[in-house]
């Protein structure tokens, strides 16, 4: 069963890194690519619990958690990388699980942009957000995640992680010519956003050491008394 669900975890990844390339070919499609990505998502969810039967409840928390995401964006948008969505998306990981983060965050990100905008970002926002609440999941057993400091960090570090990843997207789309993809013109593209990145890291700190306590006790206390995600 175990090698199973790791195909299916390989088979994924595949699937969105074809997804991503995609999008760097045919900008014109970046929408019906972002449902892509939501559909094998769901798919991996629906792979992860096949050995039981899917709660309709768990959809609905899984929904709900996403749309708390998605409209966290929208009072913050006038701050550059200011937002809670990280935090909410990193919560739902570290409680519910990988999957269950993945899906919280990619379909926050195309959720949200339905209103801030559509663009051929949106895929590379799902699979940022979305490795956000898959990593908080993957280590949310670990000491140092079971620590306000460590989850402190971890919101740090994804902070940049995030702006790393749309940094990436955004040389390659402004970077025509083979011969200007460098490692010195990419360092130096990415030293433009050191900025944002920080008051996204900040953010993050600010929102973990506020609510992260009482987001956990809330959540857990929700994941016990009705068996969700278990």
């Amino acid at each position: 069963m175990r090698n199973f669900k790791n195909i299916w975890a390989i088979v994924f990844l595949l699937l969105a890194g074809i997804l991503l390339y995609l999008t760097m070919r045919f900008e014109n499609t970046y929408l019906w690519i972002s449902f892509g990505m939501v559909f094998i998502s769901i798919l991996f969810f629906f792979v992860r619990f096949e050995s039981r039967k899917v709660e309709p409840r768990e959809i609905v928390l899984l929904a709900v958690l996403a749309a708390i995401a998605a409209v966290g964006r929208i009072p913050f948008a006038s701050i550059p990388s200011v937002q809670p969505t990280t935090f909410v998306i990193m919560m739902a990981g570290f409680v519910f699980g990988a999957e269950s983060g993945f899906i919280i965050g990619a379909v926050a990100a195309l959720a949200s942009n339905m209103i801030l905008g559509q663009g051929p970002w949106t895929p590379w926002q799902m699979a940022a957000w979305g490795l956000v609440g898959l990593t908080a999941g993957l280590v949310r057993k670990t000491k140092f995640m079971n620590m306000k400091s460590g989850r402190v960090f971890f919101g740090i570090i994804w902070g940049y992680l995030f702006g790393l990843i749309m940094n990436v997207w955004g040389f390659l789309a402004v970077t025509q010519a083979e011969s200007h993809i460098t490692i010195k013109s990419f360092l130096i593209y990415f030293g433009g956003s050191i900025l944002f990145d920080t008051f996204h890291s900040v953010s993050n700190v600010i929102f973990l050491l506020i609510f992260g306590d009482i987001w956990i006790k809330i959540l857990s206390r929700f994941k016990r008394k009705y068996g969700l995600l278990e």
